[in-house]
């Protein structure tokens, strides 16, 4: 399959599932049932999970998937935000949508959308990332926001999520390099209040993994390893994932030899 004809079918099937995510976003619905509806959806569309589905509620920015014993559920008047990888033989498509249950909150919605739109606007080959990154944050200021500085857009290869290149939600002028032909990007705008710092701070595990480097393991956490690299080939992955395939006290023990080796 051409890359492009990949692209394409990636991000027709992340599209529907991002779509459909907003009608199962409700006050008291599990997180964890949201997440492996979604996975569902994006398999049966004949995709695979780029990346775990990501859930994160109010305070939390990003990169939270809910384990395998999740009761988390979405409260009352929340802010949740919903980020889908699909990947298609490899060649990723990454999108995102914010689900607003508290009115009080839509011009961060509306804020978020509105650079989105402006940074796609602007983005061609020999753009500067910093020219993107100004036009994000130009957009979120007008309506009353500000963007999150230290959370960037990022260029994905084939089986690699985050390759290198950034683009920045900000003017930055350490980010100047020049977008090229060939090159795909994430572009992921992140607004906050205007009173706000602007900054994230990491949180308690999100309960997302990627494959680094071989370990020196036996039994079953050599098995586990094995299938690891087999299945994701270098893309994060759910601990509940894999807790499904090796069930039980056995495979616990295993996935947290793996984390400890």
């Amino acid at each position: 399959m051409e890359e492009v004809e990949a692209l394409r079918r990636a991000g027709a099937i992340a599209s529907q599932v991002r779509d459909r995510a907003v009608d199962l976003v409700k006050p008291g619905v599990s997180l964890l049932d949201i997440c492996e509806e979604l996975e569902r959806w994006i398999g049966e569309l004949g995709g695979k999970p780029a990346f775990p589905c990501n859930i994160d509620v109010d305070h939390v920015a990003a990169h939270y998937t809910p384990s395998i014993t999740e009761r988390g559920i979405i409260p009352e008047d929340s802010l949740v935000k919903i980020d889908i990888g699909v990947h298609v033989d490899g060649y990723i498509a990454d999108t995102a949508v914010t689900i607003c249950l508290n009115p009080e909150l839509e011009y961060l919605v509306e804020a978020a959308r509105e650079a989105l739109e402006e940074a796609i606007a602007n983005i061609r080959a020999g753009v500067r990332a910093s020219e993107v990154g100004a036009a994000i944050e130009g957009a979120m200021k007008r309506l009353g926001a500000k963007p999150i500085r230290n959370l960037t857009g990022h260029k994905v290869s084939r089986y690699v999520l985050h390759a290198g290149r950034v683009i920045p939600n900000v003017s930055s002028l350490l980010e100047r390099h020049r977008l090229e032909v060939g090159e795909v990007y994430a572009v992921e705008p992140f607004s906050v209040p205007r009173d706000a710092d602007g900054v994230v701070v990491d949180g308690p595990p999100s309960n997302i993994y990627i494959y680094r480097k071989k370990r020196s393991v036996g039994g079953l956490a050599k098995k586990m390893l094995k299938y690891i690299q087999a299945e994701y080939r270098g893309l994060p992955f759910a601990s509940r994932w894999v807790l499904r395939v090796f069930p039980g006290s056995e495979g616990l023990e295993a996935f947290e030899e793996l984390l400890s080796a």
